[in-house]
């Protein structure tokens, strides 16, 4: 079984892809900007923050500095907070599968989510105990696609676990870019398809891929492990 599990939040543990869009908005909305459904789930979904803002600004011709950026983000974070405390559902099961992975071994998150919304999530959850190491939006050098996340996520846990366990990590996303870092990182990787169709996971990468978090039981993943371990 694998000894370490890595998880993604948004779209993996916690559907609120509509708190951000919901708050996206609100935030561009002084710019005259908008955004529809179908354009921030067909080309936006996959950034964090600073990529949304920096993509969407270049989209329409606006200045899209640093700090312009920078005020971007945090004038959304409240937005956001706001919002999550209010309607933030988690996906059927995820809370059950973070507590029987923290039973075989550490737990990470590794997400471009800012920190306290990570906080708050493993806290509407009731998991946070459960997890050993965070790597939110404001401490990876770059997103993902790079693995840049996943790759602080194993030097933290290697200290608990040596270096033999975060080598047959596993890592649970949902999203094309996300199956890219793990696949980057060299880790196993398992989709959800709760954001893109199977076959789209399946292409990016992903050595399994389920339909939801909550299809992911012991014996899939035991499976999994035979197959790429042995």
């Amino acid at each position: 079984m694998f000894p370490v599990t890595l998880f993604d939040y948004n779209g993996v543990l916690v559907d609120d892809e509509h708190v951000h869009l919901a708050a996206f908005r609100e935030v561009l909305a002084p710019l005259s900007i908008e955004i529809s459904d179908a354009e921030y789930f067909e080309r936006y979904i996959g950034f964090d923050d600073a990529g949304c803002f920096r993509c969407v600004l270049a989209d329409r011709g606006h200045p899209a500095d640093a700090a312009a950026i920078a005020a971007l983000i945090e004038a959304k974070r409240p937005l956001y907070l706001e919002r999550a405390r209010r309607e933030l559902k988690a996906f059927s099961g995820a809370a059950e599968l973070v507590r029987r992975r923290a039973a075989v071994g550490p737990v990470g998150v590794v997400s471009g989510a800012l920190y306290d919304e990570i906080l708050m999530g493993l806290d509407v959850l009731g998991v946070r105990d459960c997890v050993k190491v965070i790597v939110a939006a404001e401490h990876m050098s770059l997103p993902k696609p790079d693995p840049a996340g996943y790759l602080a996520a194993l030097a933290a846990i290697e200290e608990m676990s040596g270096p033999e366990a975060v080598r047959r990590a596993l890592v649970i996303e949902d999203s094309v870019a996300g199956i890219a870092a793990a696949k980057a990182a060299k880790l196993a990787c398992l989709g959800v398809a709760h954001s893109h169709p199977k076959p789209e996971l399946e292409r990016a990468g992903a050595d399994l891929v389920v339909d939801r978090i909550i299809d992911v039981d012991d014996a899939r993943l035991e499976a999994l492990y035979k197959r790429l371990h042995g």
